[in-house]
């Protein structure tokens, strides 16, 4: 049994043998785990995930899908080593799976048209995953880590909650049907909330999307919808920032900081 891939829903069903094995091995899945897969598709790397003994939840959108992924794994479906559940993945809630936070590991092959908002909902997300394995955009990984030291909102976020990291390159040939662009795995590990002592994660995306609002003009005068001009000058000079840095020229540590402040005024 085989599925057309809808354009529509941005599937690219990966058929790459190595890029699942690297999917796997950069989230350490083991015996002990249990793993949410986000869109499994056709079950290529549900099969992978399952095979290390690894307790496998599948998420798919899709309702032409759970048919095909019923009868390919109605074994582990009624061994209870896979559910799977028919959902849009951003309007679910890992806890009705019992998945709760740190307890449970994210490794699946996202929609390109989704990244940003699975990384927001899963980062920001009261039971958020100990790690996150995306194959996603390669370009968009490399912005994520940021190696030229340019940052950008996505890189800000995503480093706001854990360590990223690239794992492996994935070429466009390696799904059907071929996507115009290469592909990464992305590894986010030590995934954590702790920086933000309990204190509203809104708040700092909201410093956030504030400073880098207009990429050609100082993150200083950006900041000026969230925060007096005074309260800015300050707090620059209280952190040591250049009163003309610009947004991508920040790290992540003086974001937190400048959260940290704003939230005190």
């Amino acid at each position: 049994m085989t599925h057309r891939p809808k354009k529509s829903l941005g599937q690219h069903f990966l058929r790459s043998a190595s890029a699942i094995k690297a999917m796997v091995s950069s989230g350490k899945v083991g015996a002990d785990d249990t793993v949410l897969e986000i869109g499994p598709g056709e079950g290529v790397l549900t099969h992978a995930l399952l095979s290390t003994g690894a307790k496998v939840i599948a998420v798919e959108f899709d309702g032409a899908l759970i048919p095909l992924l019923s009868e390919r794994f109605s074994a582990e479906i009624a061994s209870g080593a896979l559910t799977l559940i028919e959902a849009d993945i951003l309007k679910w809630n890992p806890e009705s799976a019992g998945l709760f936070s740190g307890a449970y590991k994210l490794v699946a092959n996202i929609p390109y048209y989704i990244t940003g908002a699975i990384f927001e909902k899963f980062l920001t997300e009261k039971n958020h995953p100990s790690c996150m394995v995306v194959l996603i955009q390669k370009e968009v990984a490399t912005r994520i880590v940021a190696r030229d030291n340019k940052e950008s909102i996505l890189s800000i976020s995503v480093k706001a909650f854990g360590n990223p990291k690239i794992t492996a390159k994935v070429p466009a040939s390696a799904f059907r049907p071929a996507p115009k662009v290469d592909s990464a795995v992305l590894l986010v590990d030590t995934i954590s909330q702790d920086q933000f002592n309990g204190g509203d994660t809104k708040h700092f995306f909201d410093i956030v999307h504030a400073g880098f609002a207009h990429k050609r003009k100082l993150a200083a005068r950006n900041l000026e919808t969230v925060a007096n001009k005074e309260a800015i000058t300050q707090a620059f000079e209280t952190l040591g920032v250049s009163p003309k840095a610009r947004a991508e020229d920040m790290p992540l540590s003086i974001w937190i900081s400048l959260a940290n402040v704003f939230a005190q005024k």
